[in-house]
């Protein structure tokens, strides 16, 4: 990362002062498939490992899964019959410090200026099961470098990635409710108003006043919208 690109990390004071053991949901933007790649290289480097949720299935080859279990990546079973597992490796990582990255637009933004699109609720129920702060995470650059949807890396001119670190979310007025769509939704709009007002700052613009939802523009809401090096709608 260092070779591929220039960096400014911002507000990673605000890692220092988290409650409990200092464990925490980080919750960035998604805009091209690079974000990974920037958002870990800057939580590592803080002394936080970074630990993904990654599909289930990726935990099955013995080389790969216990690599994946070793490194304390959480797994996600699409079915729903592997979330206790999920939740306990979550606690673990949170328990020792770490960092789980959790995506809650759940792809790549849909949204033609790239702004965050309307969120999953996957990162907000977390957060209230186990009580771990979540942390906004916003960044901008690293698309210049791998554009959404590229086929090849565009090194020259040099790119610059800027990763902007926020305040914890405020969802202690939640944490006594029923985990239901209410309020899960409640929260998750909480979430993705702090991603986006973060992405604002570093762009020095205005976010769209609503916010892109896939389902009002026939588009699929996992997974790649186009094939690789087209164009999106």
């Amino acid at each position: 990362m260092n070779l591929l690109m220039s960096k400014e990390w911002q507000g990673t004071e605000k890692l220092k002062d988290l409650p409990g053991r200092g464990g925490f949901i980080a919750c960035p933007n998604h805009c091209t498939e690079l974000d990974p790649l920037t958002v870990g290289h800057m939580l590592y480097n803080q002394g936080r490992p970074p630990h993904f949720l990654a599909k289930a299935g990726l935990f099955k080859p013995p080389v790969l899964g216990q690599l994946m279990r070793g490194t304390k990546q959480v797994p996600v079973d699409r079915g729903g019959t592997g979330a206790g597992a999920s939740l306990e490796v979550a606690r673990e990582v949170i328990d020792e410090g770490g960092a789980i990255i959790v995506y809650p637009e759940g792809t790549l933004t849909r949204d033609p200026g790239l702004w965050p699109m309307k969120g999953h609720t996957g990162a907000a129920r977390l957060a209230l099961k186990t009580g771990a702060p979540v942390v906004p995470i916003a960044h901008w650059g690293d698309h210049e470098l791998f554009p959404r949807y590229a086929k090849r890396l565009y090194p020259f001119p040099r790119k610059k990635a800027v990763v902007l670190v926020g305040d914890p979310v405020d969802l202690s007025d939640l944490a006594g409710r029923p985990l239901d769509k209410s309020t899960l939704v409640e929260a998750t709009e909480r979430i993705m108003d702090a991603i986006t007002a973060l992405v604002a700052e570093l762009r020095g613009e205005q976010p769209p006043a609503q916010r892109w939802d896939p389902s009002q523009h026939q588009q699929s809401t996992h997974g790649r919208d186009v094939e690789r090096g087209g164009k999106s709608a």
